[in-house]
């Protein structure tokens, strides 16, 4: 008999730990709500049926209204930065392929861009003035293409990701002669594939 008893003691305390660790439902809604009411037992909230459901869905639709703004506002971010990427050429001094320090500080940007876009490939294209032979500017805009491929290359990017291409002086930006118009000529200008 002992035994029974101890048995079902055990059952009943098992129970009241079991029943002491069930989730509870709390209310979100603050208690010092002026319109939060507990008359007769009942909990109602304003503007809502027995269960609230007018009320939470008026909140999932806001919050899907504020995730939607939200995602226009990345998406307006991402297609701004995916424009200075293609926008914002490497330029350099005439009949030089090195890179300045204002070159680098661009292409670390494009760097950080690109590790953080991993599915997007680019060709950099090697440009230059008007001013010496067509073999020669050929042969310079590849260097120039060259040289920013290798630098974006040792800050991480995958280099398969880079392919170059030279247009020598074949596509200017500018097709004046004055030493301004020149000096947008001679870059590296980068087109996102994908």
């Amino acid at each position: 008999m002992n035994r029974i008893y101890t048995f079902v003691a055990i059952i009943a305390a098992a129970l009241m730990i079991t029943a002491g660790c069930a989730k509870k439902t709390i209310d979100s809604e603050p208690y010092g709500d002026p319109s939060y009411s507990s008359a007769g037992g009942e909990e109602t909230l304003p503007g809502a049926d027995a269960g609230g459901s007018d009320q939470r869905q008026g909140l999932q639709e806001e919050s899907l209204e504020e995730t939607g703004a939200r995602s226009r506002i990345l998406s307006a971010e991402a297609a701004a930065e995916k424009e200075a990427i293609e926008n914002q050429d490497i330029l350099f001094e005439f009949d030089s392929a090195v890179l300045s320090e204002t070159a680098q500080a661009i292409l670390r940007k494009k760097a950080r861009w690109l590790q953080a876009n991993p599915y997007v490939t680019v060709i950099i294209e090697g440009h230059c003035d008007d001013r010496g032979t067509n073999e020669y500017n050929l042969a310079l805009g590849e260097k120039r293409a060259r040289g920013a491929q290798n630098f974006l290359v040792t800050l991480g990017v995958d280099g398969s990701r880079l392919s170059t291409v030279t247009y020598g002086e074949e596509r200017p930006l500018d097709t004046g002669t004055s030493e301004e118009a020149r000096a947008k000529n001679r870059r590296a200008h980068f087109v996102i594939e994908s």
